[in-house]
């Protein structure tokens, strides 16, 4: 799989550079060629091309569910799969948080990682609501004998369109191999009524599409 990703789109060589890439793709040189961060609008006009797209990678997270508005129903009927990152929100939408103090300094939010989605989530409702969510993730994560990044994941891996979650590690960091916790993700089925205690902390979020704009926006501003 190649994934191709474009700046800026006021440069419209972007279609062209797809073109040659999809013939290479008809000569068999490349299998699946794919997206990183376009948001639907672009990723319209390439399909409206008749370039063939096999997924986009977006972020995508119970913070961030802007794709449920205009990239999933686009991609679903077009045949095009979604590959989510920040579903953990850099390590924050984990149990290390739950019941923390509000990282504020650099030495706290000591990656990029973190610091982006403390953005995020700062512009989706702040801190205190977030608690919020991660208390109510903690109870249903208890209820099934997993832990809340497994929530988190199950959660973006059942929406539609969504083929997988990337979820990242940092070699030579204590802790940060998560490989066996990560498959107990593929046994978990969240239930009605866990679904419905996250719509209520949801509703109470601020719709990061207006704030952020699109898939991918956050990068183009």
């Amino acid at each position: 799989m190649l994934q191709f990703h474009w700046w800026d789109y006021s440069d419209k060589r972007y279609l062209d550079a797809l073109n040659y890439l999809a013939e290479l793709q008809e000569e068999g040189k490349i299998l699946e060629l794919s997206l990183t961060n376009f948001n639907t609008e672009h990723l319209e006009k390439i399909i409206a091309k008749g370039i063939k797209i096999s997924s986009n990678q977006v972020q995508f997270s119970l913070i961030d569910q802007r794709p449920l508005l205009r990239m999933v129903p686009f991609c679903e009927a077009n045949g095009i799969k979604l590959l989510t990152y920040g579903t953990l929100g850099g390590g924050l939408l984990t149990d290390r948080y739950i019941g923390s103090h509000e990282p504020v300094t650099q030495k706290e939010l000591n990656t990029a990682s973190l610091r982006k989605y403390k953005q995020m989530i700062d512009a989706w409702g702040g801190w205190k609501l977030f608690q919020e969510l991660l208390e109510v993730l903690s109870g249903i994560a208890k209820e099934h004998n997993v832990s809340i990044a497994n929530v988190a994941k199950r959660y973006i891996l059942e929406q539609p369109a969504v083929a997988g979650v990337i979820v990242g590690c940092r070699f030579g960091v204590p802790g940060a191999n998560h490989i066996e916790d990560n498959m107990k993700v593929f046994d978990l089925t969240l239930e009605k009524s866990d679904i419905e205690r996250l719509n209520l902390i949801f509703k109470k979020g601020n719709d990061l599409f207006l704030s952020t704009g699109d898939c991918g926006d956050e990068y183009r501003k």
